[in-house]
């Protein structure tokens, strides 16, 4: 049974949902503790929450075994500086499974994956966070990368008890709009889309947004959501524009870079967190390694990571 959505979760799920990365060993295993740099420097830049077994995460391309450990072992890691969201999804079994001991792993949310299963059913997908809200106790946010399910659908998700925000994943504003109208308050519709979306969707009365920027550069992460809380979009869209190459870098191979770009931008600053996993695209084509570089000098990142 869930229990009522603490202010500490509900606050941060209107800020940054920061996605860290997995980082590997020489050996090509998970390596959860690579992260501590990370987490600690988006601690201290102040991203609200951060996610393990997301998308930026390569949840997909991890065995289930290696998904447990990561959600295991990256809460202690955030010793409290943020809240922790942990990434829910495959099979309905496997779900349960990682669902019933996120509490015990710590994780103060569970974020559900939109499943890739052929065969969706709108109201298997209802039915599917239903048993995963029950067997976390946690409170539940609806990762939404396919808006296809219809309005009717999505508002009997935003009613399962826990229910306390909806990643909106899909560039259908206006669609977001209705949803939210029809929602009400009580569930957050967040930016699934990073950055460059957060503008537009907080017009419209989103709050917040998720981010893979934050395993580089989390204080350009946080500058643009102060701005946006502020309601001064114009010192937005001017971080954003500084970061587009970046994001541009990330939508190459059909969004096949996303994660290589990030992990190879953390190589490069001195975080040896690996390769990404097929089939992901590595390593960067030259030209792309190139820019990435020049856009990391740019930033003064290389420099501080050298001094």
């Amino acid at each position: 049974m869930t229990t009522p959505v603490p202010d500490r979760v509900r606050k941060a799920l209107s800020g940054i949902s920061g996605i860290l990365v997995t980082p590997y060993d020489a050996e090509g295993n998970p390596a959860p503790e690579k992260l501590r740099p990370i987490i600690a420097r988006c601690a201290a830049a102040g991203v609200d929450g951060l996610t393990v077994n997301g998308n930026t995460s390569e949840f997909y391309s991890l065995s289930f075994a290696e998904a447990e450990r990561m959600q295991a072992e990256v809460p202690a890691l955030v010793e409290g500086r943020a809240i922790v969201i942990a990434g829910i999804g495959r099979s309905v079994v496997e779900a349960e499974r990682l669902a019933r001991r996120a509490p015990k792993d710590g994780a103060d949310a569970i974020m559900i994956h939109q499943t890739p299963d052929p065969f969706v059913a709108p109201r298997g997908v209802v039915e599917y966070v239903r048993r995963m809200a029950d067997a976390s106790g946690l409170p539940v946010v609806l990762y939404l990368r396919n808006d296809g399910i219809g309005l009717k659908s999505i508002e009997e998700l935003c009613r399962i008890p826990g229910v306390a925000g909806v990643k909106w994943a899909t560039p259908n504003v206006m669609t977001l709009a209705h949803a939210m109208r029809i929602v009400g308050d009580q569930v957050n519709f967040i930016c699934g889309l990073a950055e460059p979306w957060a503008p537009p969707m907080t017009a419209l009365g989103a709050r917040g947004f998720t981010s893979g920027l934050i395993n580089v550069a989390p204080e350009r992460s946080v500058t643009i959501r102060d701005a946006l809380a502020r309601g001064d979009f114009a010192t937005a869209n001017a971080e954003i524009a500084a970061i587009a190459g970046f994001e541009a870098l990330r939508s190459e191979e059909q969004n096949g870079t996303n994660v290589s770009v990030v992990k190879e931008a953390l190589n490069l600053t001195g975080h040896d967190v690996g390769p990404a996993r097929p089939p992901a695209a590595w390593p960067l084509a030259p030209e792309s390694h190139a820019r990435l570089r020049a856009l990391l000098t740019e930033w003064g990142v290389l420099k501080a990571a050298a001094a």
